[in-house]
């Protein structure tokens, strides 16, 4: 599953796998829930996604979260709309914090898709209602990240992962974010 894809619009590398602990490779499980087939579920502390599927199961995904101070959680979002091999446009706070991603920054139009980008192969667009929370799902060329707390509250699967993931979920898809190990148990049934 994680060989390279040369048929993509940049190709992608094989992920190598001695930098990513098997526990972090995607993987179906028993995940008995109340959320409906279909959430996407981010278990922060845990440093995993699920994609709930029918009969009690989910697509389990390991992932790179926010840093301190970036972390988030909740319900009431949901990802509005998937994109392949989207543009980056780093928000102005991130700018103010990096001043080295002035380049790249949205009034320098932001830095083109590839392999290079930090977005990866996929974006899946987080909303609150109707309003764009500026937090992604997006694919990473650093697979080394995944399991660790390092962005900027955006999560971060490997590039073959966050493909397998956008193929899959639908826009309006909802998504609830864990960030208390002690609330899980309102996830599970």
């Amino acid at each position: 599953m994680y060989y390279a894809m040369p048929h993509e619009r940049f190709p992608v590398p094989a992920v190598d796998v001695s930098r990513i602990d098997p526990k972090w490779w995607r993987t179906e499980i028993a995940y008995p829930t109340d959320e409906r087939v279909g959430t996407v579920i981010v278990d922060t502390p845990n440093r995993y996604l699920y994609h709930v599927r029918p009969g009690g199961r989910a697509v389990r995904y390991g992932v790179g979260v926010g840093r301190d101070g970036f972390s988030w959680a909740g319900r009431g979002r949901h990802i509005a709309y998937k994109r392949e091999w989207p543009r980056w446009n780093p928000p102005d706070e991130m700018v103010a914090r990096q001043p080295e991603l002035e380049p790249v920054s949205i009034a320098n139009g932001g830095m083109d898709p590839g392999l290079n980008n930090p977005l990866g192969s996929r974006a899946l667009y987080i909303h609150e209602g109707n309003q764009d929370t500026i937090y992604r799902i997006h694919g990473s060329p650093e697979e080394w990240t995944i399991g660790q707390a390092v962005s900027s509250g955006c999560i971060r699967m490997v590039n073959q992962d966050v493909i397998h993931l956008a193929d899959n979920v639908r826009d309006g898809s909802p998504l609830v974010v864990i960030a208390d190990p002690a609330m899980r148990h309102l996830l599970t049934t």
